[in-house]
């Protein structure tokens, strides 16, 4: 059978071992679907595929057994999940436009989790917007807070959710649990001074552990938005790594324009020759070195008051040397 790899996997379909078939990735930005596509996805599986769902390692799903020749007819299939999703696409019945961006990953967030900071889902969402369809091999993630349940440090981009707690004397009754909390849950920032709580805004990373552990609402969320942003976390053979933290206090609008801006910059840089034309931004910034490509990601990018940079940035990580 003649066929056209190259294609296939920008259509985001898998090359598989068992000749003539081939798998179906599914998107689910932020780790959601609704019920409706969730059932068309179970029918896709029956009537095209050999009846598993695989649920993957970012949170979508690939529909395995698929024939090649029934590829057609399954984009067609998924368009009510495409519609759902919200998800950008060049036409409609024909499928994902691209398999480069990996699907975006979110912990449950504010939704759920009552540690959670923000609504990762539909922050998630709004960068599936900004950055797909593209063919560029990129990993973007968002956790609710420091817990890091999405595990963002592994990603290219990582997000998480912080907050700025605000403090109402007249509400504490110095019940010490916020002191007891932040002490055996998070960095120690808190200490009772004249009877009342006083928080150390240096050593504070903004997870909220006081907020949710005051029984009397004396601690409570800013009502703007902060975010830490991790970059360049990675795994693979050459040196896997732990993504650094890169701005502290950030805004959401600084994030989006931040990852938007680093695709320009892979696309000026990218290693032609890479295998599947694929490259690492990773690799690519330990080629032109961090300066140039701080200089390209934030280009345009006007940071609020309290956002904290880091100007120069180090990873470590596993190396193997070569002769």
């Amino acid at each position: 059978m003649d066929i056209n790899v190259k294609k296939l996997k920008k259509n985001a379909f898998r090359v598989s071992k068992v000749r003539g078939e081939t798998a179906s990735r599914i998107r689910m930005p932020g780790g959601y679907i609704d019920a409706e596509s969730m059932k068309r996805i179970s029918e896709i599986a029956d009537k095209y595929g050999n009846g598993s769902i695989f649920i993957t390692n970012r949170q979508g799903v690939e529909i395995p057994g698929i024939k090649i020749t029934d590829m057609d007819a399954v984009n067609k299939e998924i368009q009510l999940i495409i519609d759902h999703e919200g998800t950008n696409q060049e036409r409609r019945d024909t499928g994902y436009a691209a398999s480069g961006t990996r699907n975006v990953v979110a912990c449950p967030g504010k939704r759920l989790c009552p540690y959670g900071n923000y609504d990762t889902t539909e922050f998630a969402r709004k960068m599936e917007k900004q950055i797909f369809p593209n063919n560029l091999h990129f990993k973007v993630a968002f956790t609710g807070c420091s817990n890091d349940c999405a595990k963002v440090r592994m990603n290219d981009f990582g997000i998480m959710g912080m907050t700025m707690p605000q403090y109402n004397p007249d509400r504490c009754v110095t019940c010490e649990a916020c002191v007891k909390g932040c002490k055996q849950k998070s960095v120690e920032a808190l200490r009772v001074v004249n009877g009342k709580i006083e928080r150390n805004t240096e050593k504070c990373i903004g997870c909220g552990v006081c907020i949710t552990v005051c029984p009397t609402r004396a601690w409570t969320r800013s009502k703007e938005k902060y975010f830490r942003l991790v970059l360049l976390g990675r795994t693979g053979k050459k040196n896997p790594r732990l993504a650094e933290d890169f701005i502290k206090w950030v805004d959401e609008d600084s994030i989006l324009k931040i990852v938007k801006n680093a695709y320009a910059y892979v696309e000026r840089y990218i290693d032609t020759n890479a295998p599947d034309g694929k490259e690492h931004v990773g690799y690519i910034v330990d080629r032109t070195g961090f300066e140039e490509f701080y200089k390209w990601i934030m280009e345009g990018v006007i940071l609020g008051p309290d956002a904290e940079v880091a100007k120069t940035m180090y990873w470590g990580g596993k190396h193997y040397d070569h002769e």
